[in-house]
């Protein structure tokens, strides 16, 4: 298992590195496994119980997105609906929160987060997003987590382990909730700034936006502990703060060598779908690699791909077997072979025991 000089040594969990030889022992380990909401292929997303299976099963980091409660509270949500992923709509007392808005440019109808206290929120349990695909056995037994938290118990599951564990956290719907009066960025940073594990530990901080990720990047020091991830989305979309203020930035630009290095000037590192970098072919194999990777490093930017996942529906067609819904975990593995044969630094899955296998060669 990776020590705490380790991860502490290699900053964000990664080096700097190009496509590495497939015949040197298979192993990759300078390429960190990050917990995609956890063990979420295994439990309920964002749960402490998933969380705890990811650190179990080999994670460097785990990874919690962020929303934030009525009263100001950061929880560990994928986005700040909940009826999917609660027993919310189960709750009588809160039949009349229903509702529906406009959250970055999209119309969204459910029970949002920023409509509960935190107490509120703690009344729910959590139920698995994908039912038809990964069950419901574990749906109500598991409350929704606050990030403070998540810290604490991050700090005790690293005691345990032995070992340093980093934490990923992504801003969602940053300008969102901005404009609603609840900033989130500068509570995050205060809070990882507060805490004697997080000031020092491996921190990973993201956004699918770019003028938080700027404007954070102001306010570290050289030294600092945290680094940035500018995720990026697909097609010509754009940031959700570009497109409030009117701009023209979409992120195809931004995967260009040009918008590589402007992105180099804030970030660290870059969140890419994986198949911007591998794409499929028409047989539904797995493609040769595209440019971007070698242009990511080239501007000094690692690369971080997301999300595998270990389920035939996930997977590229040529690998699939079995059940239509089943579980492939041989075939996941070869994905992610797949990938760091490519070059990437680090990667995000829904099962990290399938990412450890594949980073460490067995």
């Amino acid at each position: 298992m990776r020590s705490w000089a380790w991860l502490m040594a290699v900053g964000v969990g990664v080096a700097c590195c190009g496509a590495m030889d497939s015949s040197a022992a298979q192993t990759y380990p300078q390429v960190s496994v990050y917990a995609h909401r956890g063990a979420s292929a295994l439990l309920p997303e964002h749960t402490l119980a998933a969380y705890a299976q990811a650190i179990s099963d080999g994670a460097d980091y785990i990874e919690p997105d962020l929303v934030m409660s009525k009263d100001g509270v950061m929880l560990a949500r994928h986005e700040n609906e909940i009826g999917s992923t609660t027993d919310v709509a189960s709750h009588p007392e809160f039949a009349s929160r229903r509702t529906r808005k406009l959250i970055d440019g999209q119309a969204v109808e459910g029970w949002f987060t920023e409509d509960f206290t935190v107490a509120e929120l703690k009344t729910l349990y959590a139920r698995e997003r994908l039912p038809q695909i990964r069950g419901t056995a574990f749906d109500g037994q598991f409350r929704i987590a606050t990030l403070d938290e998540i810290i604490s118990f991050l700090v005790q599951q690293a005691g345990r382990a032995n070992r340093g564990i980093g934490l990923a956290p992504e801003i969602k719907h940053g300008s969102y909730f901005r404009g609603i009066g609840l900033p989130m960025e500068d509570k995050l940073l205060s809070t990882l700034q507060g805490n004697s594990y997080t000031k020092v530990a491996p921190i990973l901080l993201q956004s699918f936006e770019t003028a938080n990720l700027r404007q954070i990047r102001g306010k570290l020091g050289k030294d600092s502990n945290i680094r940035l991830l500018q995720l990026l989305d697909g097609g010509d979309q754009k940031p959700a703060d570009v497109a409030l203020a009117g701009g023209s930035l979409t992120y195809t630009q931004m995967m260009t060598p040009a918008g590589l290095r402007d992105i180099a000037r804030y970030a660290d590192a870059i969140g890419v779908e994986r198949r911007a970098l591998v794409p499929l072919d028409a047989q539904g194999k797995l493609a040769a690699p595209t440019a971007l990777i070698g242009d990511a490093h080239a501007a000094g930017l690692q690369v971080v791909a997301y999300s595998f996942r270990p389920e035939n529906p996930f997977l590229p067609p040529a690998l699939r077997q079995g059940a239509e819904n089943a579980r492939n975990p041989e075939a996941s593995v070869a994905e992610i072979r797949t990938y760091l044969q490519a070059g990437i630094d680090a990667f995000f899955t829904d099962d990290p025991a399938l990412g450890r296998r594949a980073v460490d060669g067995n």
